[in-house]
């Protein structure tokens, strides 16, 4: 991601008024207005209702700048795509979540990763990292063989 002035791409804090917003995405200060007026790129607002960009705002805007001039995407599908791609980053945190909550239940109830192994008499057993199956009991006769003597 582009730097800003010594801020990161993702830096959200408000910082720039259209007319800098502007000259750092290479735009006009109109088609920043068109934007906002669209939501693809909504900044925020002062009190008195001044437009004030983020540097992650900004970096939206040469994403827009780039699809559209670049790749041919018209700015209804632009819209969609950043759509998708926040939907995306909310379910990739939601699965974030889950991941976490399951490993926690599964360390309350004592089950870390198992791997299966078959047991002596055929069986599946499940095995806990660093667990050997159990040795066979009860086959452990022993038995003497004599060779029959010839005669």
């Amino acid at each position: 991601m582009a730097r800003i002035s010594g801020l990161s791409g993702d830096d959200h804090t408000p910082v720039f008024v259209i007319s800098v917003a502007a000259d750092l995405a290479g735009m006009h200060a109109q088609t920043l207005r068109q934007y906002d007026r669209i939501g693809l790129v909504t900044p925020s607002r002062t009190r008195g209702g001044g437009r004030r960009y983020s540097a992650a705002d900004v970096t939206r805007l040469r994403e827009v700048q780039r699809l559209s001039r670049e790749e041919g995407v018209s700015l209804g599908a632009i819209s969609r795509i950043f759509a998708l791609e926040t939907q995306v980053e909310a379910l990739r945190a939601r699965v974030a979540e889950l991941d976490d909550e399951l490993d926690t239940a599964r360390e309350a109830l004592g089950q870390g990763r198992r791997f299966f192994a078959v047991g002596s008499q055929g069986d599946i057993v499940a095995l806990r990292h660093g667990q050997r199956p159990r040795p066979r009991t009860g086959g452990q006769a022993l038995v003497v063989w004599e060779p029959r003597s010839r005669g």
